[in-house]
Parts: C-alpha cells; structure tokens; sequence
C-alpha cells in the first residue's frame, strides 16, 4: 500500500491537549503517537504503562504548528519529496498544510504542487499531509521505503537523498553535515605539534670536567 492504515488518523490527530489521566503531572501533554495502536495522542506517562513495547513517534510544535523529527519518522514513511527545515539545530517536517499569507510569487522558484505554499528548496511538497494528497490524486508518489523512483526524481533536481530512500536532504544540509564532519576530525585527530627544539649544540652532553693542572 502506498498509504499506511495509521498516517491519517495521525494527521487528524488532536496533539498538545491536557491528559486527563495524569492532569496534575508535569508532563501531561498528549504528543505522543502510537502507530500500532493507532488511536488517540497520548502523554509521557501513558507510553511508559501502556505503550512500552510499541512503536511511538513524540509530535512537537514550531510557531504553533505540528512537527516531527526527520530521524523518528523516515523510520516508518518515505519522507522523500517533502520539504524539511533545521529548527534548535533538529531537522523536522510539518504534519500538516500550513496557512500562507497571499504573494506575488516574484522570486519564488519553489512552490508545494497541492497548497501553492512557498518552498525552500526543489521539494514537491510542504507536509505529510500534501504528500498524502499528491498520492491520492496522482499515485506517483509512495509512502513505503521501498519506493525508489520519487527519489531517483529528486535527485535529477539536485537534491541530494539520504541512504536507503528514507528521506531526502537538502543541499544546505549537505553543508551542515560536511561541517560537522570536519569538526569530528579534528576532534579525533589534535593537533600533535611539538615545541621548537633547541639547537642542537644544545643538546649535546657535558663531557666530564678536568680541573686546570698546577703550575710547576
């Protein structure tokens, strides 16, 4: 199936509600997910009592808007065509369509094929929620891992995907990563540098001393 059963409830999902069972808890936002349940969002507490062994992806909020982590959810979904962003140094993917202010569209290259909305780089998409529109009107897209020709496309725009067809990044985060790669090396390779020797006179050994001989 290019759809899993459980990706429209959780676009349809109410996330950030108060826990009814664990209200007085610190953590009692429900803004968890349960794929193999799929039912309702959940809280911190009710995963570790009822949702231990399950799959669970955790939601979170950027200017009050839905989210989730690029490594939770390409897991799980072809993530590929739809475009992600660094948010608190984390690369994330909105669930849903968000609201656009009206343009004029000069200097816009990149549009999402199903809201219109304004993209960063060649995506098709601006959520999971217009992917799964765009597989529902075309079928040229897919939602399960295997699927390779959405990838193959993109990489033809110049972007680049990430092992396994599991999610697509963009050529600025292919700077990020070059980035940080170097960073790693320098971390395990330090500098060795050794202090200037001394001339090498200075180095020699004291022979032993002889004492000036009397005079006769």
């Amino acid at each position: 199936m290019p759809v899993p059963p459980w990706l429209e409830q959780l676009l349809n999902a109410a996330f950030f509600s108060v826990c009814r069972i664990h209200a007085d808890a610190a953590r009692s936002e429900c803004n968890m997910y349960c794929l193999d349940c799929n039912d309702k969002a959940f809280c911190f507490y009710c995963r570790s009592s009822k949702h231990k062994d399950h799959q669970v992806i955790q939601i979170r909020r950027s200017s009050y808007h839905d989210v989730v982590r690029v490594s939770e959810i390409q897991q799980v979904l072809d993530i590929s065509g739809v475009q992600t962003y660094v948010i608190n140094s984390a690369r994330v993917l909105f669930l849903n369509e968000r609201p656009q202010p009206k343009t004029t569209g000069k200097g816009v290259s990149h549009i999402c094929e199903i809201c219109g909305r304004n993209l960063l780089d060649p995506f098709r998409f601006c959520s999971l929620g217009c992917k799964l529109v765009g597989i529902k009107r075309s079928g040229n897209a897919s939602f399960t891992l295997e699927a390779k020709n959405e990838e193959e496309e993109m990489e033809r725009r110049g972007v680049v995907s990430t092992s396994r067809g599991r999610g697509i990044i963009s050529s600025s985060s292919s700077r990020e990563e070059e980035e940080l790669r170097e960073g790693s090396q320098q971390d395990i390779y330090p500098s060795t540098a050794l202090p200037p020797q001394p001339p090498s006179s200075a180095r020699r050994r004291k022979g032993i001393p002889h004492r000036a001989p009397f005079g006769s």
